[in-house]
């Protein structure tokens, strides 16, 4: 487990955009700088645990702690230039793009799918996205390490330079939607799947080509996002066999 330790260095690596999965604190500190992590930490979604001193003391192992670690992910994930290179010579290419999607069940769930409907990358916003930690592995079933991941940090920009490549953009979202199944998934695709409560955004949704939705049959509208991806990439997948 890698760690950034003492309260300056956690806070500047809170500040500096550090893939940071989990900043710990021993309980009841305060001050200044305390409540600036605590502050910089809920900005950037990132999980804060306090635990007792024997706790505390039992996982840093370090007497210059002053009471805060950060716990650091050590995955490297693509750059966007590097996933559309590797991925430029498939034939209609499939990626997704998962938008501030928080709990990382979904998002282990999303990747075990994605691995075995054969997407060729997936994209992670920074900004309050759940971390790939250990409890994204165990519920992907080892996909994660299958799997070609790349994060941004402004997700426009990363369309744009998708339809420069030749992308089409597809939204899931239940406003000025089409049924799942009528369009045309021959071609490469990024599929974008939004926030748990929110869904994608409205900025995101403008940009889309292809907004698309799955009708529900019973009282609840929607399905989970991590159900819903599997529905809508295995649709992709009957579609691109039946070519």
């Amino acid at each position: 487990m890698a760690l950034i330790i003492g309260r300056k260095p956690v806070l500047e690596a809170i500040n500096s955009n550090k893939n940071i999965e989990q900043v710990i604190l021993r309980f009841g500190q305060t001050g200044g700088i305390i409540n600036a992590i605590r502050v910089a930490s809920k900005k950037r979604n990132i999980k804060l645990t306090e635990l007792s001193q024997n706790k505390f003391d039992e996982l840093v192992q370090n007497k210059n702690s002053q009471g805060v670690a950060a716990k650091i992910s050590e995955r490297e994930y693509l750059t966007l230039d590097d996933l559309i290179l590797q991925t430029k010579s498939i034939q209609n290419p499939l990626l997704i793009i998962l938008e501030e999607i928080q709990d990382v069940h979904n998002v282990g769930a999303i990747l075990r799918t994605a691995e075995c409907a054969n997407v060729n990358g997936v994209i992670i916003t920074k900004r309050k996205s759940a971390p790939l930690n250990e409890t994204v592995a165990k519920i992907s079933a080892g996909a994660v390490e299958h799997l070609k991941i790349c994060q941004v940090t402004n997700l426009a920009q990363t369309i744009d330079t998708l339809k420069q490549y030749g992308y089409w953009i597809v939204g899931s979202s239940l406003e000025n939607a089409v049924n799942y199944t009528s369009v045309d998934y021959k071609m490469p695709i990024a599929l974008i799947m939004g926030n748990e409560q929110k869904g994608i955004r409205r900025l995101t949704s403008e940009k889309c080509d292809h907004i698309i939705k799955i009708s529900m049959e019973g009282k609840i509208q929607s399905l989970n996002v991590s159900v819903s991806t599997g529905v809508i990439l295995f649709e992709i997948l009957r579609q691109r066999k039946n070519i």
